[in-house]
Order: C-alpha cells, then sequence, then structure tokens
C-alpha cells in the first residue's frame, strides 16, 4: 500500500482538564488492596503509567473530537467549508446511531457536502481512517479531509473501581484481568490530510501495511452492560506476547513494502499499552528504543487517540523534524496491526 499525492496537514488535540493518578486509583483500591496485600505502586510499578487525564462530567466523545478538530482546522489555515470528508474514529461514541461524526459535523459548522461516518476499530480506529480518508485522496475524490477521536474513560475506570471494590471473591490471579481498565486516559486529536496537488506541504503519507490476527479475538473484550457500566476483561499478559507477534509479521511486511528499516526510521509513535509492552515490541522488532517517542506516563493508554496524539506533540516538540521518516506502529486488540510510513 502505498501513495503519492497524500499529505498531512496539522494535528490538533486536547487535552482533558482533569488529572487522576496511579496513585490515586490505589488509595480507592485500599481495601482491596489491604485484603490482597498488595504492595502499594503497583499500577504505576507494572504500567509504567504515572497519572491519566479525565474529561469534566457528561463530555461527549462527540464535543472531546470537535475541540481538537477546532484546533486542527485553525493551525491548517483550510476553512472548514473545504472539508469533502469527515471520520470519527473512538472507540467511545456518543450513541449507536445517529454516527458520532454527525455530532462533530454539526459542532464544526462543516458543508452539508461533507462525507460524514464512524470507524470502529478497537484502538487502530485513527489509522484506519488515516488509510480510509488516503485512498479517497489519492483517487481525487477528496481535497481535504478531517479525522477526529475522542476517547471518554471516566465510565470504564469508575465502574472498573466499583466492581473491584464490591467482588469480595477477587483473588490475585482472577484481578489480573481488570488491570488493563486502569490504564485508560481520555483525549482527543484531529489531523487534517490532503492532496498534495492542492496544497504541498511536504509532509507525505508514503504509505504502509496491516495484518489480522482474529485467532486471538478473545484476548480482549469489553462494552457496556445493561446497568450502563461499561467493563473489559483483558488477558494482559498473553495479549502482549500475541500483539508483539502480531506486530513481528507486520514490521516484516513493512519494511518489504516500502524499502524501510529501523535504521532508516529517525521516530516511532506507537499505540501505547505499558512499558513493558513498549520494551518487548522494541526488543523483539530489532528497533532502538531511543527512537521510541513516548506520552505514556502521563496519558496512559487513550486508546485511538493515543499513537496519533503522541505523534501530535512529537511534532510539538521537535522528535519530528522536517527531512526525517516517522512509523506509527498501531496494534489493537482483535488482534489487529497497523503500520504507517510518513517523509516529513
Amino acid at each position: 500500500m502505498k501513495y503519492n499525492d497524500v499529505r498531512l496537514h496539522s494535528f490538533g488535540y486536547e487535552l482533558p482538564p482533569k488529572i487522576l493518578t496511579s496513585e490515586d486509583i490505589e488509595r480507592r483500591l485500599s481495601p482491596l488492596y489491604r485484603r490482597l496485600k498488595l504492595p502499594e505502586g503497583r499500577l504505576e510499578l507494572m504500567s509504567g503509567i504515572s497519572e491519566r487525564r479525565l474529561w469534566e462530567k457528561g463530555t461527549k466523545p462527540s464535543e472531546a473530537s470537535a475541540l481538537a478538530g477546532k484546533n486542527a482546522l485553525n493551525a491548517s489555515g483550510i476553512d472548514a467549508s473545504e472539508i469533502e470528508c469527515l471520520i470519527f474514529t473512538s472507540v467511545s461514541r456518543d450513541m449507536m446511531e445517529p454516527a458520532t461524526a454527525s455530532f462533530v459535523h454539526k459542532h464544526l459548522g462543516l458543508q452539508e457536502n461533507c462525507l460524514i461516518f464512524d470507524i470502529s476499530n478497537a484502538c487502530l480506529g485513527f489509522l484506519d481512517g488515516m488509510i480510509m480518508l488516503a485512498n479517497m485522496i489519492e483517487l481525487g475524490q477528496v481535497k481535504y479531509g478531517l479525522l477526529v477521536a475522542g476517547e471518554t474513560a471516566e465510565n470504564l475506570l469508575e465502574s472498573t473501581i466499583t466492581e473491584l471494590l464490591a467482588d469480595s471473591g477477587l483473588t490475585r490471579k482472577s484481578i489480573k484481568s481488570s488491570f488493563a481498565s486502569l490504564t485508560i486516559g481520555s483525549g482527543s486529536v484531529a489531523l487534517v490530510m490532503g492532496n498534495a496537488k492542492h496544497n504541498e506541504t511536504g509532509h507525505k503519507l508514503v504509505g504502509g501495511t496491516f495484518l489480522a490476527n482474529t485467532s486471538h479475538i478473545d484476548l480482549c473484550q469489553g462494552g457496556d452492560m445493561k446497568s450502563g457500566s461499561t467493563l473489559m476483561d483483558t488477558d494482559s499478559e498473553e495479549l502482549l506476547k500475541r500483539g508483539v507477534e502480531t506486530a513481528m509479521a507486520a514490521w516484516t511486511k513493512f519494511k518489504g513494502e516500502l524499502g524501510w528499516d529501523g535504521d532508516s526510521v529517525d521516530v516511532f509513535f506507537s499505540h501505547q499499552v505499558g512499558k513493558a509492552h513498549a520494551s518487548l515490541l522494541f526488543e523483539t522488532l530489532a528497533l532502538d528504543p531511543k527512537k521510541n517517542f513516548e506520552t505514556l506516563p502521563f496519558f496512559g493508554n487513550v486508546g485511538s487517540v493515543s499513537a496519533p496524539i503522541t505523534m501530535a506533540i512529537g511534532i510539538e516538540k521537535n522528535a519530528l523534524q522536517s527531512g526525517q521518516r516517522a512509523a506509527l506502529l498501531g496494534i489493537g486488540s482483535g488482534i489487529n496491526c497497523l503500520m504507517l510510513g510518513i517523509e516529513w
């Protein structure tokens, strides 16, 4: 999968105002920690996550996404009337119907002649959206498009903590399936993309590759319950192994498709799950961990927002500079893997 005319314009993002530390979570779980004799600091030690961000109560994914979308449009200098496609890509969404993209479209005041829809693929949604939009741009169907994602982790975190405190039968072993849910955070990100024939930014989406390994579809599953709460069941240890295994196969395909290798990539922006995941991923793929730009300690796992917001912040901090190459490494439950190459 390669592109000639697809260009990235500007990212935009919005950080939620509330900070929830791993220490805060453990403080709430102190009765459980005492009963199971779990050491304090375990959550941050195992995950590498010091804190994560949360929205004010009642914030909807569309509202969070619209904030990032407005920032991306302002940074790009492209008027909202020129956006011909809007794709919403989060795990979180306002409701089953209509598409959350409809609400974002209204919030941003985009034109009526704008194709809008949602893409849902766990933590890979935004990267999938980049491919879908890139295809339309390359075909000349769209001049400019906008991708948005707004994750709202509040319900999952609160439901998980409540469930853990209420379950008197939990053991050190059975609690493990809920651990990943405590690493989740909120945030929003957006990206304007366009055709080089209309506006040459020099920021080229070169191409990429994808891989599905659905034999492990049961390793991470979650959703809304009838009570209105949200819970997720994750086999973190097995998901780590199989996810990195899938990434290795995808990386081999990526190198063959683009002709790039670890030495020719200047910086990596990865979907962030935990420090153990990043360590094993870079070791297995034989990549230099110093090239991995991270936001994990301060944001946690922000679902579909993780990789793109990390890239957006990396660009702000000059981790990616003109003339350099970047690779987006996406791994999501399913298991799915998607890797994209960018020349900046």
